[in-house]
């Protein structure tokens, strides 16, 4: 079990919007990698009224120590006013893959020798 790394879900209104978010988390070092899935159809109820939208999703692979900022962050960044961050442990995986993600999420990236 690796609870060292989270898997963080938020979406965007349009795939611009996605896009710029997913690359702002990435060059902050906030996240390893990001995917941006194609739109996704969300029904849920918002100021009394059931609405049925398009949304692009992003799957936002950090180590568990950065999900804090990472939460602050896309919630000062982001266009809804109160936008979905949910934080989900990541069980196990390819401990190189792991590794790449924590050294990723660092704030300042390891020297690496030639």
């Amino acid at each position: 079990m690796s609870d060292n790394h989270v898997v963080v879900i938020t979406t965007t209104d349009s795939e611009e919007a996605a896009g710029e978010l997913a690359r702002a988390v990435v060059e902050a070092r906030l996240a390893a990698c990001v995917q941006v899935g194609a739109p996704v159809r969300s029904v849920y109820r918002w100021d009394g009224e059931v609405r049925d939208d398009r949304e692009w999703q992003l799957w936002i692979k950090t180590a568990y120590d950065r999900a804090a900022e990472l939460t602050d962050f896309l919630t000062a960044r982001h266009s809804y006013d109160t936008p979905e961050v949910l934080v989900l442990p990541v069980l196990g995986g390819n401990p190189d893959y792991l590794a790449w993600l924590t050294e990723e999420t660092r704030p300042t990236p390891p020297h690496r020798t030639p």
